[in-house]
C-alpha cells in the first residue's frame, strides 16, 4: 500500500446540521473539481437524508485547478493501488465523521466513482449502496470481492454513449465486473459526454430514494 492520504474534514460541505441517525449520502467529485462541484446536486436529491460533499486529498499538476483523488499518469490506464489508497481515505473520513449515520451510500463522478466502488470493495459492511457516474471499477482482485458476489449490494452505473474520457478497456472491464458483484441498475445515456444529464439526475434521484426508503423500512 502507498502512503496514506487524509481528507480535510473542515472542507466538507454538509446539506444539514441535523444529521444524527439519518441516512448519509457522500459525494465524491471528479478530477480537477472540488467539493463544491457535486454539492450542486443537492436540490435534485430526495429529502430525508444527510449529504456530505468531500474535498479530494490531492492537488492535480499545475495548471489544472481543483482537487484529485489519485494521479492520472496517462490516458489509457489507471493505478489500482492509488485508487485503493484514495478509497482508504474515504473510509477513514467515514470512521471519524459518520459514526452516527443510519446507513451510508456513496455517489461519485469519474474519479469519484472509481473511488466509491473501491471503498465498497474494501468495506462492504460499511457501504450500503453506490452511485457511479461516468466512472469504472478498478481492475484487479480484492479480498472482499468474493463476499460481494454473495451479498450483491445495490449499485447504479450511469455513463454517456459519447464519453471518451474513460478508456474503453476500463468500461469493458466494468461492464463485466459490476453485474457479477452487485445488484446493478443503470443506463447508457445516448449523446451524453463526460457529464451528467437531467435524465441521469432523475434516475439517480429514483435510486437514492429507494435506498432511503429501504433504510426506513429496515428500521
Amino acid at each position: 500500500m502507498s502512503d496514506s492520504l487524509s481528507i480535510d474534514p473542515a472542507a466538507t460541505l454538509w446539506s444539514t446540521g441535523e444529521r444524527a441517525g439519518m441516512p448519509l449520502l457522500v459525494l465524491l467529485h471528479g478530477y480537477g473539481a472540488d467539493e463544491r462541484d457535486l454539492f450542486g446536486l443537492v436540490p435534485y436529491l430526495p429529502d430525508g437524508i444527510a449529504i456530505a460533499a468531500l474535498a479530494a486529498p490531492l492537488s492535480p499538476p499545475w495548471p489544472m485547478p481543483g482537487r484529485s483523488w489519485y494521479p492520472i499518469d496517462d490516458l489509457t490506464s489507471r493505478d489500482s493501488a492509488a485508487i485503493t489508497t484514495a478509497a482508504e481515505s474515504v473510509l477513514s473520513w467515514l470512521e471519524a465523521e459518520a459514526k452516527g449515520a443510519a446507513s451510508i451510500a456513496l455517489l461519485g463522478f469519474s474519479q469519484g466513482a472509481a473511488v466509491s466502488l473501491q471503498a465498497l470493495r474494501l468495506a462492504p459492511e460499511r457501504i450500503d449502496s453506490v452511485v457511479a457516474l461516468s466512472g469504472y471499477a478498478a481492475p484487479g482482485e480484492l479480498p472482499n470481492d468474493v463476499l460481494l458476489r454473495e451479498t450483491r449490494p445495490n449499485v447504479f452505473w450511469g455513463r454517456g454513449s459519447h464519453d471518451d474520457v474513460i478508456p474503453a478497456a476500463l468500461i469493458e472491464h466494468t461492464a463485466q465486473w459490476l453485474p457479477d458483484h452487485s445488484d446493478l441498475s443503470g443506463r447508457v445515456y445516448q449523446g451524453l459526454t463526460h457529464s451528467i444529464s437531467e435524465d441521469e439526475l432523475a434516475d439517480v434521484r429514483t435510486f437514492v430514494t429507494k435506498w432511503r426508503d429501504e433504510e426506513r423500512t429496515a428500521d
